[in-house]
């Protein structure tokens, strides 16, 4: 029986273990899937000594970033967003970092875009933003991260502006704010000035409708969240973990 995991802090919530469970009962595939819940990244060396060893693990927040140092090679989109999600371990024991992030969320959120969509504004610098920016850029927008702190690429909450919000018609949370249980917190945009003309994607899927999306569609906006990003990562991942490897 082959074993694969999730990486990540507070994770009894997770998506993928329910998917890959219902998945392998499913197809008959005879492998388990299992949280492993870290503390501290420091704690990943244990879990490949555990027997049977793991030969594939999701990676979430806030590890996305912190598990590079542990991996012996990344794939080249993984390295140029420098983020991991998904992690091979290899017939000779190494460790590969890929990002299925950018491909589920290129799938997901590709049908709903239309030609008025040009600019996406970012909530969010964590390691699912850079898939994000990645693939936003890769579908001929143009991006830009809101922050709490303004920097030179990086646009403040505090300063959106309802000239902003007519600019930039495509919203993609990627923080992890209206996360159940906590489900009445939101980022701090305005959410007054969005349209019907905007598009809000959110990465959260637990509750399906967000606080976020909730006050958006009163707007008008169209709404969007993260399961079938989700669901488009994972069957990535799963067909990255069952390539042959050195």
């Amino acid at each position: 029986m082959r074993r694969f995991g999730l990486i990540g802090r507070n994770i009894s919530y997770s998506f993928s273990r329910g998917y890959f469970t219902k998945k392998f009962s499913r197809e008959k595939i005879d492998a388990i899937y299992e949280n492993f819940d870290l503390q501290d990244i420091s704690e990943f060396p244990d879990v490949l000594k555990t027997n049977p060893q793991p030969v594939g693990f999701n990676v979430t927040i806030p590890y996305k970033e912190a598990i590079i140092p542990y991996l012996d090679s990344m794939d080249p989109i993984a390295a140029e967003i420098g983020a991991v999600n998904t992690i091979k371990v290899n017939q000779d024991g190494t460790l590969t970092g890929y990002n299925t992030d950018l491909w589920g969320f290129i799938e997901a959120i590709g049908p709903h875009l239309k030609p008025a969509h040009t600019k996406a504004l970012i909530l969010g610098t964590g390691g699912a933003s850079k898939a994000v920016n990645h693939g936003l850029k890769s579908l001929g927008l143009q991006p830009a991260f809101v922050s709490r702190t303004a920097s030179r690429n990086t646009i403040s909450y505090e300063d959106l502006s309802e000239e902003i919000l007519q600019e930039y018609t495509v919203v993609v949370n990627t923080t992890p704010l209206g996360t159940s249980p906590k489900t009445e917190e939101y980022p701090d945009i305005p959410i007054q000035f969005l349209t019907t003309q905007h598009l809000v994607f959110d990465l959260i899927y637990n509750p399906p409708t967000t606080k976020l999306m909730e006050l958006a569609l009163l707007q008008g906006a169209t709404v969007v969240n993260g399961q079938k990003m989700l669901e488009f990562q994972a069957e990535k991942a799963w067909e990255i973990w069952n390539k042959s490897s050195s």
